[in-house]
Order: structure tokens, then sequence, then C-alpha cells
């Protein structure tokens, strides 16, 4: 087999993103054949190089898993919480392999979450240079100010750059609709908070092609395969 770079031999080992892996290098976490490994971008060849994450031995995981999982309301988006919080795990207790999320979603906001080992994939639909399109629902308090999806679609000014949506509609006499491609911390809620409107509940219906549809909160489900090759597609994988 050929050198692999450490950080894609670790995320195919269902560890963590690629990302998560240069962070667990950067950190001293991994050895390989014994000797612990810092520098980014070192390539091994994993069917002979014992690598270890931890002290533990990592495998590469040949089989591939993606889940949809409709996170609750109060659930961190963490895979195990130290602290004994509600986190992503308590939710698929029964699956068998090592997985972990595709992006966040803030403690308070709900919906659509990505679970997966395949670290390519996370890589990628995490990446800025892709913008995967996320759709949101918003349960809104009171009247909205008028024009709020003018001043939304060109762009709000908020402490740390510009932010705006690329979608905006109104579905219900309560709640509204939007879309964004960024993943800056509280986006939406810092948005919604700029223009005046009171959040209630924020929930994500649509990550990139894959949609929540009527999976129950707090239930997963497996992705199809059309759905599967759509994401593929929409990351060029």
């Amino acid at each position: 087999m050929a050198q692999m770079r450490l950080n894609k031999i670790i995320a195919d080992a269902g560890v963590s993103s690629r990302r998560g892996a240069d962070e667990l290098i950067e950190s001293g976490r991994v050895t390989v054949d014994g000797v612990v490994i810092r520098e980014m971008g070192s390539k091994f060849d994993p069917a002979i190089s014992e690598v270890m994450v931890d002290g533990e031995t990592i495998k590469r995981t040949l089989s591939k898993s993606y889940l949809v999982l409709h996170k609750p309301k109060g659930v961190l988006s963490t895979m195990l919480d130290p602290d004994g919080r509600p986190s992503l795990d308590d939710f698929i207790d029964l699956r068998k392999e090592r997985l972990f999320h595709v992006g966040r979603l803030d403690k308070d906001s709900e919906g659509l979450i990505l679970l997966t080992n395949d670290g390519d994939l996370t890589f990628r639909a995490t990446h800025p240079s892709f913008g995967l399109e996320k759709t949101y629902i918003i349960e809104f308090d009171g009247v909205l100010p008028q024009g709020i999806d003018k001043v939304l679609l060109k762009g709000v000014e908020l402490e740390d750059g510009m932010g705006r949506v690329l979608s905006y509609r109104q579905i219900s006499p309560r709640w509204i609709e939007v879309s964004i491609h960024e993943g800056r911390y509280h986006i939406i809620r810092r948005l919604m908070e700029a223009v005046g409107v009171d959040v209630l509940r924020l929930v994500r219906t649509k990550f990139g092609p894959i949609s929540l549809g009527d999976t129950p909160e707090g239930r997963w489900r497996d992705l199809n395969k059309t759905e599967l090759l759509n994401l593929q597609r929409a990351l060029n994988l």
C-alpha cells in the first residue's frame, strides 16, 4: 500500500476528521511505531506501520457509515461529554462503529446533524471552500421588523465581519426559513439578533443536499444511496 498522510490514516480509522486528526498530532497524542509524531503532513504506509492514538492502536475502517441524526434541544454537538451532559453518543449507542459528527449545532438548536466514519467526506463537508448550503427554520416571538428579508439578503455587519443569508422566506405567521453557507459561531442567532428577531426555536432542516425529512427527534437513520451519491457529488468525491 502506498504511503498516506497521517491525518488521513487517523480519519480512515474513524477516530476523528482530518482537522481533528491534525489537532491530535499537534498535541503529541499520536505515535507511529512507538515514536511521537508532531509534524503535519507526515506520511506512512498504514499496512506496515503501527499508528496509535492515546496509546491505542488504530485500524483503517473500510466499511463507511453515514447517518442523519435529529438532534434535540439541549444536546451538545460532541460525541461524548466528560461532564456527563447529554451528547450525540447517547442517541447512537446501538451502533458498534466509531462515528464522529460533521459540523456542529449549538446546544439550544435542533435538527439535522450528520454522523460518519468517513474522514474525507467530513473534511470536505466542513471546509469553507465547498460552502455547503444549510437550511434552518426559525420560530420567532412578536412581529417581524419590516424589510428584514432585504437586510438579511444584502448582509449585516457583525463583530467578526459581514454575514448574510442565501435565501429567506416566511413560511407561517410564526416561522421563517433561511439558508446560509457559513459555519461561523452562532451565525444564525447573531444575524437574527442584529435585525431584531426574537428566536424561540432554531431547527436545521437541510445540510447540503441532505434533508431531515420526517426523522423523529432523538432518532437517526442511514442515508440512502441517492442521498449519499448527491452528497458525494456536492463535495466532488
